[in-house]
């Protein structure tokens, strides 16, 4: 299931993530539970939401990386 809006996401998420960083999580977890619809395009026993999170998570450790309090920032261009 889709997420409509950065609210909907879970609390691991929007409890830790600035909220840009919510909208490409948002974006890239939607966009990869529709590409990896179909098993054979998963890695080994993932399941669709997994994939998805893992999409997701990687998208925003493109933009973002965690300080030194562990909080996530932009990364610097």
């Amino acid at each position: 299931m889709p997420y409509d809006r950065n609210a909907d996401l879970p609390r691991q998420v929007t409890d830790h993530l600035p909220e840009r960083a919510q909208t490409i999580y948002r974006k890239a977890w939607n966009s990869a539970f529709d590409q990896y619809k179909d098993p054979d395009d998963r890695r080994g026993d993932a399941d669709r939401e997994e994939t998805a999170h893992r999409v997701a998570w990687a998208a925003v450790k493109e933009a973002y990386e965690k300080d030194a309090d562990g909080d996530w920032v932009r990364k610097d261009d």
